[in-house]
Formats: C-alpha cells, sequence, structure tokens
C-alpha cells in the first residue's frame, strides 16, 4: 500500500486530462503497459473517472470452494472489498481477462457509489450492466455478462498487486478513465503526469483548432518549427 495521497489539485487537473495523453507522457518515462486492455465504459458520460486503486484478484473457480451458499459468508472478499474500498477510490478487479461470469452486479455496485466511490473496473464482466449504467459512479469493464461470478472466479485478495487487462495494478495507483478506457498511473508518477498532461492538453486543443482551419500537420504536431511555437505562444495570450 503506497503513502501517497491523491490531492484535490492533482485530482482536478486528471478530470481534464484524456488517456491518450496520459499514455504518451507515461510512454516518455519508459511505461509501456499502463493502459487496461480490453475495457470500455458501462455507458460514458462525458465526466472522467480519478481516484487511486483498490484492487480485487480473481482465480479459476474450483466447484467445492464455490457453491452459491458461500455469499452468505460474511468474510466473503467480493462483499468485503464492496465494504472497505475508500470513499473516492476506486474498486479494481483482476477477473483473468474472462467475461463468461460477471465480477459483480448492480446491487454491490450501487452499494460502492453510495459508499462514495469514485468508481470500478474490471477486466471481466458486470451483470445487471444496464442499472450500472445508470448509476452517476463511473463503471468499467469488458462486455455485459448474467452468469454470477461464482460459476468461474473465485474473489480471493483483496489489495494486493494485480493485472487488470494486462496492465499492473498497485493498490493506492492512481486510474483515470474517459471514453476511450483506462489508464494507470504508479502513484509516485501521478501528480507530474497531471501537470505535464495539463499542458498537453492545452496545446492539443491549439493544434486541433489549427488542422480544422486547414494547418499541415508537418512542423506542426509536434512542433517543430518557430512559427508553430510562436503561433502557440500567441493563441496563449488570447486565454484560449
Amino acid at each position: 500500500m503506497t503513502d501517497y495521497i491523491l490531492s484535490d489539485g492533482t485530482r482536478a487537473k486528471l478530470m481534464k486530462v484524456s488517456t491518450a495523453s496520459a499514455a504518451t507522457a507515461l510512454y516518455k518515462r519508459g511505461l509501456r503497459n499502463q493502459f487496461i486492455q480490453g475495457v470500455s465504459p458501462v455507458n460514458w458520460k462525458g465526466v472522467n473517472m480519478v481516484g487511486q486503486a483498490f484492487t480485487l484478484r480473481y482465480i479459476p473457480a474450483r466447484e467445492d470452494r464455490n457453491p452459491i451458499e458461500v455469499f452468505r459468508n460474511a468474510d466473503h472478499p467480493q462483499r468485503v472489498a464492496i465494504e472497505t474500498c475508500p470513499p473516492g477510490w476506486i474498486l479494481v478487479m483482476d477477473s483473468r481477462k474472462d467475461a463468461r461470469a460477471a465480477s459483480a452486479g448492480s446491487i454491490l455496485v450501487t452499494r460502492l457509489a453510495v459508499r462514495g466511490g469514485a468508481g470500478i473496473v474490471s477486466d471481466g464482466g458486470f451483470r445487471d450492466a444496464e442499472g450500472i449504467g445508470l448509476l452517476d459512479m463511473p463503471a468499467y469493464h469488458q462486455r455485459p455478462s448474467a452468469p454470477t461470478n461464482l460459476t468461474l472466479h473465485e474473489a480471493l485478495d483483496i489489495n494486493v498487486p494485480i493485472s487488470c487487462g494486462d496492465a499492473p495494478v498497485f493498490p493506492g495507483d492512481v486510474l483515470l478513465g474517459d471514453g476511450d478506457g483506462v489508464i494507470v498511473i504508479p502513484a509516485h508518477l501521478a501528480d507530474e503526469i497531471a501537470a505535464e498532461c495539463a499542458g498537453m492538453e492545452s496545446f492539443e486543443d491549439f493544434v486541433l483548432e489549427q488542422v480544422q482551419q486547414g494547418a499541415r500537420i508537418i512542423g506542426l504536431y509536434p512542433p517543430t518549427t518557430e512559427k508553430a511555437q510562436a503561433d502557440y505562444a500567441e493563441w496563449r495570450k488570447k486565454g484560449l
């Protein structure tokens, strides 16, 4: 568990940052595999998901350990994770990239939302996905899935390092989700990535405006000419 605590300022910056910008900033630092593969919003509403990772790891279910009666156990890890994920954090689940059985359903995800969760991510599926999509809390998964997790998955470990969609996720890492998907920012890099990407988003707004007006991309993106750099500086002066 990291000692890092996501500040309100960094959270606010990341709320305006795209996963694409974050991926580029991480790539500059040699990190190539931080984007969670195969995951998309249950219902994208145009607002980013930002929060620290609280993790749950599933393993393949062994039939004698996972009859439906285990849901009655007060210490069942799936239920415990829902009840202990800190407010403002994101529950991230390693569901083995297998959406044939659900990682969770609308009742559990609603409980997480009521407790103040910042989001939920699974590289498997959710049952009752339509209901989950109606919540204000962001949710990301591979695809809808009706069967209970017990048919294929056993929830085992809480708040340990996991893989989610082939991305390494350590407890306390910062997750950023947008309409494209979710990227994992190592906790120790979160503040500097947020600051760098805030500037990247501004520059890309400028570039997109220039391209829409007919500008050539060579020399503009990346800005390898003095004119491009001067034009951007002038654009910034106008408060754009």
